[in-house]
Parts: C-alpha cells; sequence; structure tokens
C-alpha cells in the first residue's frame, strides 16, 4: 500500500505520524515536506473532500495569523487559496492511502487507512 504524507519535520506529531507508517509492514511511503512543495487549492480541496472535512477543519491556527486574517470565518475558496499561497496555515499531518485521507491528529488516526 502507497501512503502520502504532507509532512513538516519540526512537528512532533507529523514525525510520530511518519513513523508509525515507517514501521508499517507493507507501507511505502512517499514524504512531501508541503512548506517546501505546498499543494494548489484544487488538490487541497480534495484532500479535504476525501478526508470529509472542511478546509476550515484543515486549517492551522496555532502559530498562524490565520484568526487575524478572518480564516476561520472565510468561504472555502479564500481559505484554500490562503493556505496555497501560504502553506504554514495547513495543518498537518495529512496522510493519504488507498483507503482515504485523515488530518492525523492526534498521529493514531493515521490507523483508520491504513
Amino acid at each position: 500500500m502507497k501512503a502520502t504524507i504532507w509532512h513538516n519535520p519540526k512537528c512532533g506529531t507529523s514525525r510520530k505520524t511518519l513513523a508509525i507508517l515507517e514501521e508499517t509492514p507493507g507501507v511505502e511511503v512517499e514524504v512531501v515536506e508541503y512548506l517546501k512543495t505546498p499543494p494548489g487549492a484544487d488538490r487541497l480541496a480534495q484532500l479535504y473532500r476525501d478526508a470529509g472535512l472542511t478546509p476550515q477543519q484543515g486549517l492551522r491556527l496555532r502559530g498562524t495569523d490565520a484568526e487575524e486574517r478572518g480564516l476561520p470565518q472565510a468561504d472555502d475558496a479564500a481559505v484554500l487559496a490562503a493556505m496555497a499561497e501560504d502553506p504554514i496555515l495547513i495543518e498537518r499531518p495529512l496522510v493519504e492511502t488507498e483507503k482515504g485521507v485523515r488530518l492525523c491528529r492526534p498521529q493514531e488516526k493515521v490507523h483508520e487507512i491504513l
């Protein structure tokens, strides 16, 4: 099974999720450091749809200016555009497998799609 993780190596939860993926037999892991290679708005929209989340639910508030920018109340298009432009606004880690997508907070949520 292939698993793609949108990863921030400075994030403990992201590192723990990556460790779970790497320790799971039969999982081929693709790591995307989303701060260096951010997904576009269309890709983010698809990931959130597949995860059953709204873009607002995937918005990182801690350590960002998202609230000051009014993003928690903004429409989906505005949130997705802001995330694509400034990927620090993307809550992490997002993991995608053939079984679906999860925002892995806490990291144990990754087991739902393995």
